[in-house]
């Protein structure tokens, strides 16, 4: 730790400010590609960690979802969705197992974890009994296995995630030109 100080002392201030500006453009760049992905996707988180066993076989924990929500795109029994209920912060994935389709066009549906007894309506908010399209975060396109459990880890292990976090900032500020 004080081998760090040292190296940044020795940084002249126009250095420093470049390191610093370098960081910056770094993160500024990941949150447009976000944004961007946000955009192109149609779902407001294009991108998700499976944190459960309730989807398996067909995806299991620390697997990476990758998700479209395009409203025009009618829902279908089968198809694996991502959906936010009222008063949990954390969204589900789930397949939808039942439709409702009213003449008008509004569908109702129902979803079930593939590795669970019983459908979700105990998951839903109180006296919820179906899902509306309002509720859907996205819809499973292609996912990458265990690519997430980094992300399952750093949840687990809030001090590893700020370790992590102190030693990548640290490389960008002191990394040198050559």
């Amino acid at each position: 730790a004080m081998d760090l100080f040292g190296d940044l002392r020795r940084m002249n201030k126009r250095q420093l400010y470049y390191q610093v500006l370098n960081f910056a453009m770094i993160v500024s760049s990941a949150l447009m590609i976000w944004k961007g992905l946000i955009v192109i996707t149609g779902s407001e988180s294009p991108i998700v960690v499976v944190l459960s066993g309730s989807m398996e076989p067909a995806f299991h924990r620390g697997d990476l979802l990758f998700l479209t929500n395009f409203h025009d795109d009618p829902i279908r029994a089968g198809e694996i969705v991502v959906f936010k209920v009222e008063g949990r912060d954390i969204p589900i994935v789930h397949r939808v197992i039942k439709i409702h389709e009213k003449e008008n066009g509004n569908i109702k549906f129902l979803t079930k974890g593939d590795n669970n007894e019983v459908d979700d309506r105990g998951l839903y908010k109180e006296g919820q009994n179906w899902l509306e399209k309002k509720d859907v975060v996205g819809r499973a396109r292609g996912f990458l296995p265990y690519v997430g459990m980094v992300t399952i880890i750093m949840n687990d292990y809030p001090k590893f995630k700020y370790a992590l976090l102190a030693v990548m900032g640290a490389y960008v500020l002191l990394k040198r030109e050559s």
